[in-house]
């Protein structure tokens, strides 16, 4: 193992909940009634990409951009309101692999904006050599774009990456990107198909350096 990629949203922070609420304040005001469980098929995917999807599969006109600026907006507003905290167990588990000279870095469907945003909320982010985001790769999760671009930025063989992910978007992307893969079952997450990976685990409280090493 050379490197250990997170995705942010489910795996660093529990913030499913602020994207729901975001993301329903919008369907809410584009007239779009859905099912509560609706969203979780857009898990680990960029939020331009579900836009369009979503615009496409109601037939609607509306801008995308402004629908992703008034989304920020939103997001923003509920993360400098919230008291979130890093996922029981991450800050042990950074701090672990920092002691081991293991490079990290974020992998993040997320704004390159908001990630920077989290990451300083968290203050966790002098731990990671890099963050990515979905804005700066062509294909979103399930594609394995954003772990390769992450690995290269890192100059590590992404066969000796272990990726941290916590959708079935995302352990598909990893898994694709020929790169090991911890699970970490998030209920806010929805229900998610983690049966890719290579380790599913309830808590980080699971998951040592060693146990990683072993993958």
């Amino acid at each position: 193992m050379n490197a250990v990629i997170f995705d942010m949203d489910g795996v660093l922070i529990d913030s499913e909940p602020l994207h729901y609420a975001s993301d329903k304040e919008l369907l809410k005001e584009l007239h779009i009634a859905v099912p509560d469980n609706y969203l979780d098929k857009f898990v680990g995917t960029t939020n331009p990409f579900m836009w369009s999807q979503i615009l496409k599969e109601f037939e609607l006109q509306n801008n995308v951009n402004e629908i992703l600026h008034k989304q920020l907006e939103l997001k923003f507003k509920l993360l400098e309101e919230s008291d979130y905290v890093p996922i029981h167990g991450i800050p042990e588990l950074l701090h672990n692999l920092a002691n081991h000279n293991i490079p990290m870095a974020v992998a993040s469907s997320s704004s390159k904006v908001f990630i920077e945003a989290v990451l300083k909320k968290l203050t966790i982010i002098d731990y990671f050599k890099a963050y990515i985001s979905g804005e700066e790769i062509e294909k979103s999760k399930p594609e394995p774009d954003i772990f390769l671009k992450t690995a290269d930025i890192l100059q590590v063989n992404p066969k000796e990456c272990i990726v941290i992910e916590d959708s079935k978007n995302g352990v598909i992307a990893a898994k694709r990107a020929g790169m090991k893969c911890a699970g970490y079952i998030n209920p806010n997450s929805g229900n998610q198909d983690l049966s890719e990976a290579n380790i599913i685990i309830k808590s980080f409280t699971e998951l040592t350096v060693e146990k990683l090493l072993s993958l």
